[in-house]
């Protein structure tokens, strides 16, 4: 559907103008340690990485987004922590490093009982399908600062120096592999949400194709990718791996320069991103940028080590297309491409 309709920049997210930000502040971010763990200054990277003798320990922090305004909207809480640690751990996976540990932090406008210990729920379940250990976290009561509730978290993962995944050995002829998302994950929610508002659908309205309400299908949690991964490191290693959030297929471009990301044959995505997109109005491409259209993670690797990728990753897991010559990313067939990020 081409036609003008919404996007995430009217939505109130102009991705662009989010990127000037973070360099505005990463600009001044220029001291590094001396000593024992010093950071691998790698660009690009979906998660820190720090040299410690032998060993990579990487660092990242994610939270959960708009999608907490649902999960206050339905008063529904018990999966938010799942999305939490999804949007972390499967940042660390992208570089081959395995997530050990986890902290959260909670920030509300005034305690509720019920409501963190729903949180903790989510959070809990989380723990066991990335095999993470919960090891602190923060509450902080901000009634001048939050309305509601924020959710975030830092992950803390490892791996050994040959096995780092960085994306500089991904070469033309590489075959890039789909890992099925859920649905919307934890990305998008702002658009998602506006486009509702627009037309004037709560929360509570059912549609067939989504054998539901589209509120507890936009709050369906993140997939977790940890133990498909990590099993399949064990058979391959990968050129490069992608988490796809925020920016949609655009997060390709992260890998490598003066190479083309050419999905040819994508996951056909779920019902719910038909309806966004129908309601909406939305382009193609915004919908591309902005979701991650059936298609939560991806795994760049040579033609030969397919086979036993696939086979480890089992279920959800298809070719959706390979690195051709030219650069950035795109799908040839909806004419959708982008030459940064």
């Amino acid at each position: 559907m081409e036609r003008e309709g919404w996007t995430y920049a009217k939505a109130g997210v102009d991705i662009e103008r989010k990127s000037k930000a973070i360099s505005s502040l990463v600009d001044h971010l220029r001291y590094r340690r001396q000593g024992k763990g010093r950071v691998i200054d790698i660009k690009g990277q979906f998660t820190a990485l720090i040299d410690f003798e032998g060993w990579v320990l990487t660092l990242c922090t994610d939270g959960v987004g708009t999608k907490l305004l649902i999960a206050e909207e339905l008063d529904k809480w018990d999966t938010v922590g799942i999305d939490c640690m999804a949007m972390n751990v499967n940042d660390t996976i992208c570089v081959g490093a395995e997530p050990m540990a986890f902290v959260d932090y909670i920030a509300i406008d005034r305690p509720d009982e019920r409501v963190t210990s729903e949180i903790g729920i989510g959070l809990e379940k989380a723990a066991e399908m990335a095999n993470v250990d919960i090891v602190g976290g923060e509450i902080a009561v901000l009634p001048e600062i939050v309305k509601g509730v924020d959710l975030s978290g830092s992950a803390l993962g490892f791996l050994t120096k040959e096995r780092l995944v960085t994306g500089a050995d991904v070469k033309v002829g590489d075959a890039i592999i789909g890992l099925r998302s859920s649905g919307v994950h934890s990305n998008g929610m702002t658009l998602a949400r506006k486009v509702l508002e627009g037309a004037n659908i709560g929360l509570e309205q059912r549609f067939d194709r989504l054998g539901g309400s589209i509120g507890l299908e936009l709050l369906r949690p993140t997939t977790i990718y940890v133990r498909d991964v990590m099993g399949m490191l064990e058979k391959v290693k990968p050129t490069g791996m992608v988490d796809i959030t925020g920016g949609g297929l655009k997060n390709f471009v992260r890998l490598k320069k003066n190479v083309m990301f050419c999905i040819d044959d994508p996951i056909r995505p779920q019902p719910i991103f038909d309806v966004v997109q129908e309601l909406g109005g939305v382009s193609d491409a915004e919908m591309y940028r902005t979701f991650n259209m059936g298609m939560g993670f991806a795994i760049v690797l040579r033609q030969d080590d397919v086979a036993d990728a696939i086979r480890a990753l089992g279920d959800g897991a298809k070719v959706v297309g390979q690195v051709t010559e030219g650069s950035g990313c795109g799908i040839p067939e909806l004419s959708v491409h982008w030459d940064s990020y």
